[in-house]
Order: structure tokens, then sequence, then C-alpha cells
């Protein structure tokens, strides 16, 4: 049986960091399989690796066909889910009269119903030892206005993960939430559409090769939870040991 990968957002960002790394590395896969809706950046990335076998599926996960699709494949072919990893997201920054209906739904949609879907299908293909990686975010530790529906579906990525990785860790299959604070990548050219982010928030951004490398080291210590970065290791005991109240009055 093949032994492969599963990478979603794979065509740019955090989810194209993870082809790469996972491309170099050493790992035994037979096939790493690329999610994303265009085709024509997958294309790049098969072009880059040509030691490495891709199959490519220019799937837009906001849309239950292909869910439906990505279903069909594995019952074709039967494969070992060696990695899975999500990392199709976005978020919009900005209040929520500022941003539109279509975009708001568009998160909840894409972060969280085509997150979960495509870890439900790929689960019966997963053995012992498999890995989970779902990438979430620091916004999830705790509320974040003018952020606030991307930072409550990243709460549900993580929330979701714990929960699933404990029902899982029987059989040997363990879930990694990966949770950055702001990574330089092309995020930021669809989130600050409405409104840029603070200045603060732009001197923490971590490079993407770190997060990526950190976050499959986790997943293959069996780390529930990957955070990079001491400040924002800081943020998330803050939002542990602080009232959500009071830090929230620091907000504009």
């Amino acid at each position: 049986m093949k032994q492969i990968a599963v990478i979603t957002g794979a065509s740019s960002g955090m989810g194209k960091e993870f082809v790469r790394q996972l491309a170099e590395s050493r790992s035994r896969l037979d096939e790493i399989w690329l999610i994303a809706r265009r085709k024509e950046a997958l294309d790049e990335i098969r072009k880059a690796h040509p030691d490495r076998f891709f199959r490519l599926l220019p799937f837009d996960l906001e849309k239950e066909q292909s869910w439906k699709l990505y279903q069909e494949q594995l019952k074709q072919e039967r494969p070992i889910i060696r990695v899975l990893i999500n990392a199709a997201g976005y978020g919009v920054i900005g209040n929520t009269d500022e941003i539109g209906l279509m975009e708001q739904t568009g998160m909840i949609r894409l972060n969280c119903e085509a997150l979960e879907a495509m870890t439900q299908i790929s689960l019966p293909y997963l053995r012992r030892g498999s890995r989970i990686i779902q990438l979430a975010s620091a916004s999830a530790f705790l509320p974040q206005p003018g952020f606030n529906v991307y930072a409550a579906s990243k709460a549900f990525v993580v929330s979701y993960s714990r929960a699933l990785g404990r029902e899982l860790r029987a059989r040997g299959i363990y879930v990694t939430a990966v949770c950055p604070g702001p990574v330089q990548t092309e995020f930021f050219d669809r989130a600050e559409a409405v409104k840029k982010s603070p200045p603060y928030k732009k001197a923490f951004r971590a490079s993407k090769e770190r997060v990526v490398a950190k976050a499959l080291n986790d997943a293959k210590k069996k780390r529930s939870m990957s955070v990079y970065g001491g400040a924002i290791n800081l943020m998330r005991l803050g939002a542990k040991l602080i009232p959500h109240e009071w830090l929230l009055k620091g907000y504009r």
C-alpha cells in the first residue's frame, strides 16, 4: 500500500513550506498529495521537486463537492496516510461591521468545517504512527477584537485537535495543533485587505521555515501543541493566568 502525505493549502504560505520541507526530507513517502485551488501554483511546486512524486488535487475546500472528490480519491487508491497536514485557511483583519458576510462565513467554512471534514475523511486511512498536523494560531489563546471570527475559528481548531488527539492515542495516531504568532507569508496579502495589522504585531512576524521545522519536530515527538517563539509562549501563559476581560481592556 502506498505511504502518502496529504497537505491542504499547499500552494502558498505555510502549506507550501510544509511541502518543501517534507519533499526535501528523507521520509519514506511514495507520494505527496497537494490540495489547493490554484493548479498552476501546484504545477510549479512539482517542477521544483522533480525527484518526488506529487498527486495534484486542485480542489476548493470551501466547497463540499471537493471533500467528496477527495474521499473518492482515497477510496480508489486505498493508501496509508502517514502525515495529514491541514494548512488551508485564511483570516481578514477588521471589525465585524467592516467585513462582508461571505468573508466571515468563509473563514468558518474553510478554517473549521473543511479542516474537520478532511480530517474525518482521512481517518480510516491513518495507521499506528501516523501524524495529523492542524494549523491553528496563537490567536486561539484569547478573543481578538478586530480579528474575532478568525481567532474564534482557530480556537475551534485547538479544542478539536486536542480532544481528537486524546481519542486517537489508543490507535497510536497523534495530533498536533500548530499555534504560531504572525508568520511572514502571503497570508497578510488577503488578511490586510480591509485593515492593516497593528505595528507591534509586524515586529513579531516569524520565519515560516522555522515555524514549520518546529511543527514537524513537535509532531514527531507526539506533542499536542506546537508554539513557536518565547513571546508567543509568554502570551499563551498570560492568557491562561490573566482573566480575558482584563486583557480585552487593552484593545481599542
